[in-house]
C-alpha cells in the first residue's frame, strides 16, 4: 500500500501524452495514469475512436495523431502543451501487426509496418526530447515487444520493427545520460488486444492483460529503468534464450507451436477487422 501511494505521488500532476491512446495498451494506460492524478493527452489516427475514449475518460486533451506525420505529431505535442503545460513523459505506444509470410506481405504493408512502429517511435522522441533537453527534463517511454528480442514464424517485419524500437531507445538513453531526459523500453509478451485476434499463443505462456502493460508504464513514470520486460515470466524465458544452444531454444519453441501461431494456426475470419485497420485498407 505505501509502494501505491508512493508511485502516486511521483506521477500526480505529470503532463504525459501517449500515442496509439485509443484502444487496447495505449487506453488502459491513460486510464491508468489519468486515475492517479496525472494529467493525459491521448492521440491516435482513429479520429473517431480517439474522441470517443477521450471523452470516456473525460480527458482535456484528446485529438488524431499521425504519428508517421512531422506536421501532424508536432501539433499534437503542441496543443498538449498549450493546454497542459510541458510535457513531462511521451509514451511511444502506436503500433500495428500484419501477420503473413514475408513473400506474402505486400510492399505497401512492409512499408506501413516499419513507418509507424520504427520512423513513429524515432519521429516522436526526437520531438519530444528537442522539448526535454532544453528544460533538463523529461521522459521517453517506447512500447516495444518480447519480439524485439526474439523471432517469430509469420511476423518477421514486426519482429524486425521491434528489435529497431529496443536498440533505437538504449542508444538515445545512452545519448542523453547527462541531460536529465530519460528513455525507456517496455517489452510485453502477447497481449490481450485486437493485435492478437484470431492467434492462440504459445502453449505455455500466459498472455498478458492490457492492465498488465499499464501497470509497468506507471511504474516507469514514478521510477524510470532502462526497460521493463512484461510478464515477468515471458519475459525471463525470452531473456534466458541467449544462454542457450539455439538449436535447443528453437527446438522448444517448435514444440510449443511457435512455428505456427502467426502462420497456419491464425483464425483468418477473426482476424479480418484488424488486418483490415492494420494493412490501412480501411
Amino acid at each position: 500500500m505505501a509502494d501505491t501511494a508512493s508511485i502516486g505521488l511521483k506521477v500526480r500532476g505529470k503532463v504525459i501524452a501517449i500515442t496509439g491512446g485509443a484502444r487496447g495498451i495505449g487506453l488502459a494506460s491513460a486510464t491508468a495514469l489519468h486515475n492517479l492524478g496525472a494529467k493525459v493527452a491521448i492521440g491516435d489516427v482513429d479520429e473517431v475512436r480517439v474522441k470517443e475514449s477521450g471523452a470516456a475518460l473525460g480527458l482535456d486533451v484528446y485529438a488524431k495523431l499521425d504519428v508517421t506525420d512531422p506536421h501532424s505529431f508536432s501539433e499534437f505535442l503542441d496543443e498538449v502543451e498549450r493546454q497542459l503545460g510541458p510535457i513531462d513523459v511521451l509514451v511511444n505506444n502506436a503500433g500495428v501487426m500484419p501477420l503473413g509470410r514475408i513473400i506474402d506481405e505486400p510492399d505497401a504493408v512492409t512499408q506501413r509496418i516499419l513507418d509507424i512502429n520504427v520512423y513513429g517511435v524515432i519521429l516522436g522522441s526526437k520531438l519530444a526530447a528537442q522539448r526535454m533537453v532544453d528544460r533538463g527534463s523529461g521522459h521517453v517511454i517506447n512500447i516495444a515487444s518480447l519480439a524485439g528480442e526474439t523471432y517469430l514464424a509469420g511476423a518477421a517485419t514486426y519482429c524486425a520493427s521491434k528489435h529497431a524500437v529496443v536498440g533505437f531507445t538504449d542508444a538515445a538513453r545512452i545519448e542523453y545520460r547527462q541531460t536529465g531526459v530519460k528513455f525507456s523500453v517496455v517489452m510485453p509478451t502477447f497481449v490481450n488486444t485486437e493485435l492478437i485476434a484470431g492467434t492462440s499463443g504459445v502453449k505455455g505462456i500466459q498472455n498478458a492483460e492490457p492492465a498488465d502493460v499499464a501497470e509497468a508504464v506507471v511504474k516507469l513514470v514514478a521510477r524510470p529503468k532502462p526497460r521493463v520486460r512484461v510478464t515477468k515470466a515471458a519475459g525471463a524465458i525470452i531473456a534466458s534464450q541467449k544462454y542457450i544452444p539455439r538449436a535447443l531454444s528453437e527446438g522448444l519453441n517448435r514444440v510449443l507451436g511457435g512455428e505456427h501461431v502467426f502462420t497456419d494456426d491464425v483464425d483468418v475470419d477473426t482476424r479480418q477487422a484488424y488486418e483490415s485497420r492494420a494493412r490501412g485498407q480501411e
